[in-house]
């Protein structure tokens, strides 16, 4: 008789606890849990409900990753500074930003997260940093602006486009960890923009020119060059994830769910959408493992968790 080991080369594991890098086809026997498991590999990429925020909003601000996410600034019945910290379960708050705001541009990690512009009001250019406990205020955006985008590290960060009452604009600022220079502006000046990658490899895409635009461009540290490809689902008030050539868009106003990703050169519709259609939310993390949080639809606190085709995960197996 053939025996799993003599198939597989290997023999099923009695554990106590998960693997903690489990390989591709591997098969274990969670003696915690009492169940069996197998690490396989997803044919599609899907969205999963997780915990909700502490402080519901819309129009914040998003960095990190979907393990380490920060979430800051937006508007309740009001505008708020409030900030929290995900660490792939749950939101923690932390301490609140200096300058309360909506609207405002963020990126970096979540001990060192950016934050800029937005709108008090009035309209601010105000910057800054979070070291993973408080921010600390740097210099100020040579333009003012709300509605903008913004992508890098809090040492080299790209502010992109945004809303400067009563025209978009498509300037774009470098930041050096200390302060912003002017560079070449967006092709298309837009609101609500979303941008991700960095400052030498950005991406900026969808948005408001005034209406909602599916244009896609891509910076080179110097100047923006319009892609081929444009999103299939023309889009404001939404939010992303990724790098320049490997990009995820999600959401927006009215409660659209449409999922789209970028390879760096055409956008591909994705046949699962978020659970929760809304605009005016943040995002964080990658094309294969991003988080969308916040939005302005119900409490405001709706968090989620992206998983991207062929990415790894653990199953447990049932039989009846």
């Amino acid at each position: 008789m053939a025996t799993y080991k003599g198939i597989q080369g290997f023999t099923i594991q009695n554990l106590s606890a998960d693997p903690s890098n489990p390989i591709e086809g591997q098969v274990w026997y969670n003696s915690t849990s009492n169940v069996w498991k197998v690490e396989e590999l997803t044919t599609a990429g899907a969205w999963a409900t997780g915990n909700n925020m502490n402080t519901g909003r819309s129009v914040l601000a998003g960095a990190g990753t979907q393990t380490e996410a920060l979430g800051f600034g937006g508007y309740t019945t009001t505008q708020v500074g409030s900030t929290e910290e995900y660490d792939g379960n749950s939101w923690t708050s932390s301490n609140p930003l200096n300058t309360v705001r909506y609207g405002l541009a963020g990126c970096g990690t979540q001990t060192a997260g950016l934050a800029f512009g937005g709108d008090t009001p009035p309209i601010t250019g105000a910057t800054e940093e979070y070291d993973g406990t408080s921010w600390t205020s740097g210099n100020s955006l040579n333009t003012a602006r709300f509605l903008l985008g913004g992508n890098g590290i809090q040492t080299a960060a790209l502010a992109v486009g945004g809303y400067i009452p009563p025209a978009d604009t498509g300037v774009t600022e470098e930041y050096n960890g200390t302060s912003w220079t002017n560079s070449n502006n967006l092709n298309t000046a837009r609101r609500f923009p979303v941008s991700v990658g960095t400052q030498t490899a950005g991406l900026a895409f969808g948005g408001k020119a005034p209406s909602p635009t599916g244009a896609t461009e891509e910076y080179d540290g110097n100047s923006w060059a319009t892609s081929p490809g444009s999103l299939n689902t023309a889009r404001g008030e939404f939010a992303g994830a990724g790098i320049q050539t490997a990009a995820l868009a999600f959401g927006a106003t009215p409660a659209i769910t449409a999922t789209e990703e970028y390879d760096g050169t055409s956008w591909a519709s994705n046949p699962t959408g978020l659970n929760t259609g809304r605009g005016e939310l943040a995002g964080a993390g990658t094309q294969a493992s991003a988080l969308a949080f916040g939005g302005n639809v119900g409490p405001k606190t709706q968090t989620e968790e992206w998983t991207g085709a062929g990415a790894a995960v653990t199953k447990t197996i049932t039989v009846s």
